[in-house]
């Protein structure tokens, strides 16, 4: 059970991070695609499964915030990637606001896959 809830968190964190990477993308370009209604919702599904699958790990494995500095620290990226996305694909008033939100959340979006992977705070440090 868990390898399959483990596998499933897994697909949905990289179908998450790619719809983002495809929005973002259209953003860039200005594409009308980005306004349409499956572009709206889809994510939200998606990630709401993501969350739901990632905390169905954290209790099946006893993994916390206080108690593991890595899950702690994924924590926080994952409110910063959910608050410099939103800026980039919606709430940035400017091409240049955005795409520096933009960057902020692909560096964030990063260091969450790194602390997944590695489960320590600085890899290779």
């Amino acid at each position: 059970m868990h390898e399959w809830i483990k596998l499933t968190h897994v697909s949905l964190a990289v179908l998450s991070a790619s719809g983002f990477v495809v929005r973002s993308c259209w953003m860039l370009l200005e594409s009308p695609l980005l306004e349409t209604r499956l572009t709206r919702t889809l994510p939200h599904l998606v990630d709401a499964l993501l969350l739901l699958s990632g905390l169905t790990l954290a209790v099946r494995l006893h993994v916390t915030p206080l108690g593991d500095a890595w899950f702690g620290a994924k924590m926080g990226a994952l409110v910063l990637y959910i608050v410099a996305g939103s800026v980039a694909l919606r709430r940035g008033r400017t091409r240049k606001i955005r795409g520096a939100a933009l960057a902020v959340a692909l560096a964030s979006l990063a260091y969450i896959f790194t602390l997944a992977l590695t489960r320590q705070l600085l890899a290779g440090y």
